[in-house]
């Protein structure tokens, strides 16, 4: 053993944890956002060069190197390729990766004490079971959010008693946790363990509608830090309890503010009561016909206001568009208009989607407002542009005490004196439900892929002169 190893190695992870909290505390503004990254992938790369220096690592370099390397060139290539509107499915899956991993270190020291190749204390071996079983639903549940929005399984999945049979199969794998605790783990009894945490998993999450998948990711993404941490103290290394440990805190918190953002409980979260109406109770009544506008009324419009507030949604994603509305920004601020964009906490497909896309596009940050901080502007707005947005500017949540999503805070676009919607057709959104705010008599439609509507819209400006 190299000498001074044993100050070394527990110094080191302790600077990581140090690093992680700092780069976590950088992202939660969007102008550290991106110094908060490079700390948190400092601390990682620290934290793993000084595991292959860690006393319980017994020789299995190579092992160790082709996974790592592997691994992160196969990280590296799909992070380069993907696109922003993948990204959701791409942070669902790294979401079930880290769960899963912890459920597999979980299953190897389990095996590990079954052999007599090591041992645990009663309280150490309660946790490895429990973080198990976290891990084990963060995996599969995440797992069924990637297949849902990669379109390759339906949006909900829902058949009589699957409530009951939920509770049954999540009790069985806790009655399997508390065998495992009395009598030990043994080979048999693990794969039993696993097989019903990974099925409590999926079961939890078929029922959940499509439209409240950011909750969804939020969730997983605390159940797999918790799930770390829980790992990081059976196998004693103080870096990984803390930041998981931080990143479960920070998914709960943030998971409470999407359960916010939705109207809906976090309790309903966490027993699958949420995502029940989003689809079989669509087809909100509306009265009315939709009023359509062609780019040029449209540019015009724009091009003479006083007050322009941009609602990107998920349409913008689909349509890359993000750069195209910026070009569009840039030409209506050089005729004095002023602009801002309006993010709601849940548009997109996972928590701060739309903020990332616009990020990408070069908006300031300082243009950018939450709900909170811009509804009261729309009464004073001239026109407000809504790029493929639905449920978040959907006035049945204030109108309609039989919607499915009433009581949801939304932004307030249907008050703005003018209102235009960039829309590819008259379908309703990933929620299925109507939009009240298409048949407003201050409501125009504007058709089309968001990006060809921007590029005309920004001909249409400029021939303004």
């Amino acid at each position: 053993m190299i000498p001074g190893l044993d100050f070394i190695v527990p110094a080191a992870y302790f600077a990581a944890a140090v690093l992680f909290i700092y780069g976590l505390k950088g992202m939660s503004s969007p102008v550290t956002a991106r110094a908060g990254m490079i700390w948190a992938g400092v601390a990682m790369l620290l934290a793993i060069v000084v595991t292959f220096f860690h006393p319980k690592v017994e020789g299995n370099y190579i092992l160790m190197i082709v996974a790592l390397v592997s691994a992160s060139a196969v990280a590296w290539w799909w992070a380069r390729i993907v696109a922003m509107t993948d990204m959701p499915q791409m942070i669902a899956l790294y979401n079930g990766m880290g769960g899963g991993s912890a459920a597999a270190i979980a299953a190897v020291e389990l095996l590990k004490v079954h052999s007599g190749q090591a041992s645990m204390v009663p309280t150490t071996l309660l946790i490895a079971a429990f973080g198990a079983i976290i891990g084990s639903i963060a995996f599969s549940g995440s797992m069924i959010a990637f297949a849902k929005l990669q379109g390759w399984m339906r949006k909900t999945w829902r058949f009589p008693g699957q409530q009951l049979l939920n509770l049954v199969v999540f009790a069985a794998t806790l009655v399997l946790g508390v065998w495992i605790f009395i009598d030990g783990p043994t080979p048999t009894l693990l794969l039993l363990f696993f097989a019903f945490a990974l099925l409590s998993g999926i079961l939890v999450t078929i029922p959940i509608g499509g439209a409240d998948m950011p909750v969804v990711i939020s969730l997983y993404n605390a159940l797999t830090g918790i799930a770390v941490g829980f790992k990081g103290y059976v196998l004693e290394i103080p870096a990984l309890m803390i930041a998981g440990i931080v990143v479960g805190a920070a998914g709960t918190v943030l998971t409470q503010l999407m359960a916010k953002a939705m109207n809906r409980p976090l309790t309903n979260v966490l027993f699958s009561g949420f995502g029940k109406a989003d689809e079989d109770s669509a087809g909100v009544s509306a009265s009315g016909e939709m009023k359509s506008i062609d780019g040029t009324d449209a540019a015009i419009q724009m091009a003479y206001a006083d007050k322009v507030i941009i609602v990107p949604g998920y349409g913008m994603a689909v349509a890359q568009a993000q750069h195209k509305i910026w070009e569009l920004t840039e030409l209506l601020r050089e005729r004095g208009v002023k602009v801002s964009f309006a993010i709601h906490p849940v548009a997109g497909r996972m928590p701060g989607h739309m903020n990332v896309l616009l990020a990408e596009a070069g908006v300031p940050y300082d243009m950018i407002f939450d709900l909170e901080d811009i509804n009261a502007q729309f009464p004073s707005t001239d026109v407000a542009l809504v790029i493929g947005a639905n449920d978040v500017v959907n006035p049945a949540a204030r109108k309609d005490t039989s919607s499915p999503i009433y009581g949801m805070p939304i932004l307030d676009v249907d008050k703005a004196k003018n209102c235009i919607v960039i829309k590819r057709g008259q379908g309703t959104g990933f929620s299925g439900i109507e939009n009240l705010l298409f048949f407003e008599d201050n409501t125009r439609m504007l058709y089309g892929d968001a990006q060809k509507v921007a590029q005309t819209l920004i001909s249409g400006v400029k021939a303004l002169g």
